[in-house]
């Protein structure tokens, strides 16, 4: 009985390192996969705040030729 309980036990924990050690290398991938949508994170926000500024710079040239088209035809009319 006491052979039998510690064969048990024996395959147990064998088990639990065999599942640990799999863990382990999952753990190991996901912290990976992680860094590196962190990376591609980081660029596309560089990506964003950079079409920003451009679309801010191309309002304000945007709205001074309407100011200026606007002032043009005030003088005119």
């Amino acid at each position: 009985m006491l052979e039998a309980s510690l064969s048990q036990l024996e395959q147990l924990v064998g088990d639990l390192v065999q599942q640990n050690q799999a863990l382990h290398s999952r753990n190991t991938e996901l912290s990976a996969e992680l860094a590196q949508v962190k990376d591609e994170n980081d660029g596309l926000q560089l990506g964003l705040l950079e079409q920003e500024e451009k679309q801010g710079a191309t309002a304000a040239r945007i709205q001074a030729l309407v100011d200026r088209a606007t002032s043009v035809t005030a003088v005119s009319a």
